[in-house]
């Protein structure tokens, strides 16, 4: 059997992005305890969501994560819940340090994000597959 792809409800997929997400004001507070809470916080949201995390780092103003996702959703879903918990949750145990830094409450996250779809073949592989068909 392939393992390269999810089989679920008459549907074969492999879905993979990679996305960044960048402190607001490009902060420099993604080190020591709180990289590691963003960390397990997002593995937290992406298994209870049926999505995986493949490899995820932090550096000290961003983040970067690959992650697998269903047919059902939709990257800007995935990024707006991704933001909106872990700040939650980020001010609820580091509100003391974070209100030190940012002026209003409740943010942590720049507005934007990047993200960009992978596959297991290039597109240019693709692109003669589908040229040859017929």
């Amino acid at each position: 059997m392939d393992n390269r792809y999810n089989h679920r409800n008459r549907r074969k997929y492999s879905l993979k992005v990679h996305i960044v997400l960048v402190t607001k004001y490009r902060k420099r507070l993604l080190n020591g305890n709180i990289a590691d809470d963003v960390k397990q916080k997002i593995y937290d949201i992406t298994n209870s969501r049926d999505q995986e995390i493949i490899a995820m780092e932090t550096d000290k103003d961003h983040i970067h994560f690959l992650l697998s996702y269903d047919t059902t959703d939709r990257v800007s879903d995935i990024v707006a819940t991704i933001k909106q918990q872990t700040t939650y949750y980020l001010w609820q145990k580091y509100g003391i340090l974070l209100s030190k830094q940012y002026w209003k409450k409740k943010i942590f996250w720049s507005d934007g994000y990047f993200a960009c779809s992978i596959g297991e073949v290039s597109s240019a592989t693709i692109q003669k597959y589908i040229e040859t068909q017929g």
